[in-house]
């Protein structure tokens, strides 16, 4: 789905329409949608004490924070083709690791942004994350080391790659 370098994040065509889908919905019928509600509690009488004014303010801030996010991802997005079916871990990719070599011990996750990532069931992590810079560019049988946020040391063996479908 998604592979980030520092000023580019490369999207499958459906990443990316999917986020632009948001985007305009966020800045066009969401935005009248909470224009309404805010005049509508200002009628209501004292700002200060009015509840659903305060709630809507506070819902218009999130929503348009999260348009900046989306308004500078698009901005900085570059297309391209979902992974192909190679068993080298890449963003896109669905990986199955086992812990300490322990094949008893496996986790599955997607390795891509959060924002292009959907509803899937799956985990995710990030492309940057610890884990996702130890494993990147790692093939099927290979091991890789990171640091967990207690400072020590976990190890992964790479089990499973596959393209993620959607």
């Amino acid at each position: 789905m998604t592979q980030t370098s520092e000023n580019v994040t490369w999207l499958t065509q459906a990443g990316y329409d999917q986020l632009k889908a948001e985007l305009d919905h966020l800045t066009g019928p969401w935005r009248i949608e909470i224009a309404q509600k805010i005049e509508a509690a200002r009628e209501e009488g004292d700002l200060k004490e009015n509840a659903g004014y305060h709630a809507a303010k506070e819902e218009q801030g999130k929503y348009e924070m999260r348009i900046r996010q989306l308004t500078q991802l698009l901005e900085r997005a570059k297309v391209g083709e979902a992974p192909a079916d190679s068993g080298v871990v890449a963003p896109g990719m669905i990986v199955t690791v086992a812990f300490d070599g322990d094949e008893d011990d496996t986790m599955e996750f997607l390795l891509a942004s959060r924002e292009v990532a959907g509803a899937d069931a799956l985990d995710i992590y990030s492309p940057q994350s610890p884990l996702g810079r130890a494993i990147d560019g790692k093939k099927i049988g290979d091991e890789a080391t990171y640091e967990l946020p207690n400072g020590k040391q976990a190890m992964v063996k790479i089990l499973k790659v596959t393209p993620h479908a959607g």
